[in-house]
């Protein structure tokens, strides 16, 4: 994590790069996957694993914003070293 908030995505791989963009399409309001965004996903993950990934970032987006409702804030485990 330490790289995304350096702004550094050199050290993720192909593939996690297009899970990270798939979890910043899915936390827009209103979430849109586009075609070319959905082709290129099924190029590398199939549908099982696709609605895994889904299904957890789905999940995820959920917690974070149910924790902004009762202003739930960090545990601080994690502290950047910047």
């Amino acid at each position: 994590m330490l790289a995304v908030v350096k702004n550094d995505l050199s050290v993720f791989s192909r593939d996690e790069l297009l899970v990270i963009e798939l979890a910043d399409a899915m936390a827009d309001t209103p979430s849109n996957i586009s075609d070319e965004l959905y082709a290129r996903l099924r190029e590398k993950f199939s549908e099982e694993q696709l609605l895994q990934l889904g299904g957890q970032l789905a999940f995820e987006n959920y917690r974070a914003r149910l924790n902004r409702i009762f202003d739930v804030g960090s545990d601080e485990l994690f502290k950047p070293q910047i």
